[in-house]
């Protein structure tokens, strides 16, 4: 597939495939790697993470303090949904 270059203020821009973006459901804003190898340029498309409470509760540091009462506080956000 050829692309043309455009110049957009001091750099060069090109558009990427609309195939590739429904593909990686991309939109305004996603993160995608880019790998330079001799004159070759890759793109590769990044999945964003999913986290849940068990792996982010193994990061934690074993001595980490414990808040008297915070399990027990009034919500002040959307912590409930």
């Amino acid at each position: 597939m050829m692309q043309s270059l455009r110049r957009s203020g001091g750099s060069l821009v090109m558009t990427i495939p609309k195939s590739f973006i429904e593909q990686n459901k991309l939109n305004d804003g996603s993160s995608v790697e880019l790998f330079l190898s001799g004159n070759k340029l890759t793109i590769e498309a990044r999945k964003k993470p999913k986290y849940n409470l068990a792996d982010l509760m193994a990061e934690m540091p074993n001595k980490m303090p414990m808040v008297k009462g915070w399990d027990n506080s009034e919500s002040v956000g959307l912590e409930r949904y």
